[in-house]
């Protein structure tokens, strides 16, 4: 068994929010990637695609996610299941917080192959495949 003290969390912060390593194989050893995200009011993240299905669970605030061909609104206690490949982009007016479970070794990627142009530097480039440091 691994304890994964509070102290010892993971941080990354990006322009449109905060993303907090709870459990990963870096992080415990874990097969499976647990990681807070905490998105700031007005903001608008970047469409992209991850190649692992992903849970999210909101805890505080509410968001509207555009998942593949559906614009879904969720709340604090909803769960919304992302499966994998299918193209995501999440907009906040209030904020919120979730908490993701994933599998371990997924990586985001832009689903038509160019980017983003004004992503951040964690940002997959082109058509490049990145595991992000929360998932790491």
């Amino acid at each position: 068994m691994t304890l994964i003290l509070a102290k010892d969390r993971r941080r990354t912060e990006t322009p449109n929010g905060v993303m907090t390593t709870l459990a990963s194989p870096t992080q415990g050893g874990a097969g499976t990637v647990m990681w807070r995200v905490d998105m700031l009011p007005g903001r608008e993240g970047s469409l992209h695609a991850f190649d692992a299905g992903q849970v999210w669970t909101f805890v505080e605030g509410g968001a509207t996610v555009q998942l593949g061909d559906e614009k879904l609104t969720v709340a604090a206690g909803d769960s919304l299941v992302m499966h994998a490949d299918v193209t995501r982009q999440v907009f906040t007016d209030q904020g919120f917080a979730a908490v993701v479970v994933a599998p371990a070794g997924g990586q985001v990627y832009n689903p038509d192959g160019k980017g983003p142009g004004e992503a951040c530097d964690l940002a997959p480039r082109g058509d490049e495949r990145v595991a992000p440091p929360w998932v790491r």
